[in-house]
C-alpha cells in the first residue's frame, strides 16, 4: 500500500494560447503510465486531458493561477487554451511513495 503521491519524473509544459496546444506527459520509471496529474497554470487556462490529438475549449476544466489541481490521468496527453491572456501550463505526473 502506497503511503502517498510523489512526483520522481520531470513533468511538461505547455503554452496556454489562443489557439488549443497539447503535449504528451512523461510516464514514471519503467515505462509504467502515471495515475494523477498534477495541473498548474501561470494565467487561468481551459484544460483537457485525452489522447493524441486532444484539443481544448472553452468550457473545459478551468485552472487557475496560484491554484493548482490534482486529477486522474485518463489519458497521457494535455491540452490547454488561454482564458482571457496567454500563460504556461505545467503538468507533473504523480507516483505512489
Amino acid at each position: 500500500m502506497a503511503d502517498g503521491i510523489g512526483i520522481s519524473v520531470t513533468g511538461a509544459t505547455v503554452a496556454s494560447g489562443a489557439a488549443s496546444a497539447n503535449v504528451v506527459i512523461p510516464t514514471l520509471p519503467g515505462g509504467i503510465p502515471t495515475k494523477y496529474y498534477r495541473i498548474a497554470a501561470s494565467q487561468a487556462a481551459y484544460v483537457k486531458i485525452g489522447q493524441s490529438g486532444v484539443a481544448a475549449v472553452a468550457g473545459d476544466m478551468v485552472v487557475q493561477p496560484g491554484d493548482a489541481v490534482i486529477v486522474r490521468a485518463s489519458g497521457p496527453y494535455v491540452a490547454a487554451l488561454q482564458q482571457t491572456t496567454a500563460g504556461v501550463v505545467q503538468i507533473s505526473p504523480l507516483d505512489d511513495v
